[in-house]
């Protein structure tokens, strides 16, 4: 039903938008609840994995895994150019269970702007110290490589797609930092899941304030902090 989701909505007869739409909103929970937690011991602290049971009866995925992705950049007031990834995090979803398989996370030295502002650690919780003597971009993503193959993402028969909050992530912040780098941008990071596209096709309105509003509409409890890539979480509110 994912594919869905990048289809007009005019296409559909009224009875089938609400099926779909009926269809696509427990992904959607089961996706929102990966994207805000990313760790997987603080989701089963939690209850996490006994909420997901109870989703157990939404249709088949065409994804086999969602790959939740989440960077934090260098920033300021204003802003400072061009920004750097600083925080590299990324968990893996399966598309069946709904269960988090596996994460991976690195901080990222910055070059070009190797101090953090004060703006930057405020937003963030990123301090100079989490960053200094981290490896570079180039090498974190060669890192990443090596963690999808090892997590078998690469087999050309298991389907899997990044999943983000927006279309900054993947369509303006890694591209534009790889061509300043001269960096190639692997394939498996050129296609995703906004899902604040996601979000508006399954409840009908686009999410302004983004996780916030997804959280409310989904009935579902914000803890933790904004602009952390692995320090969200969200509980599951029945």
């Amino acid at each position: 039903m994912i594919a869905f989701l990048h289809t007009g909505a005019a296409k559909f007869s009224q009875n089938l938008l609400s099926r779909a739409r009926q269809a696509v909103s427990p992904l959607l929970a089961g996706v929102l609840k990966g994207y805000s937690s990313i760790v997987s011991r603080k989701l089963a602290s939690h209850g996490f994995g006994a909420s997901m049971a109870a989703m157990s009866s939404f249709p088949p995925q065409r994804y086999h895994y969602f790959l939740v992705l989440d960077f934090e950049a260098t920033c300021d007031k204003p802003q400072i150019h061009p920004q750097e990834i600083i925080e590299f995090p990324i968990l893996k979803l399966n598309g069946r269970t709904m269960e988090i398989e596996s994460t991976f996370h690195m901080y990222v030295q910055p070059v070009v702007h190797p101090q953090l502002t004060p703006f930057c650690t405020e937003l963030t919780g990123i301090i100079q110290g989490m960053v200094d003597g981290q490896p570079s971009l180039q090498q974190v993503l060669e890192r990443v490589d090596e963690w999808m193959a090892k997590e078998g993402l690469l087999d050309p028969s298991v389907k899997s797609i990044f999943v983000t909050c927006g279309d900054w992530d993947l369509k303006v912040m890694l591209p534009g930092q790889c061509q300043y780098l001269g960096l190639p941008v692997a394939d498996y990071f050129k296609q995703w899941i906004n899902l604040k596209k996601a979000y508006s096709f399954a409840m009908g309105s686009w999410p302004k304030n983004g996780l916030l509003d997804m959280n409310k509409g989904l009935n579902l409890q914000h803890i933790g902090r904004p602009h952390s890539g692995i320090a969200l979480e969200l509980l599951w509110m029945l």
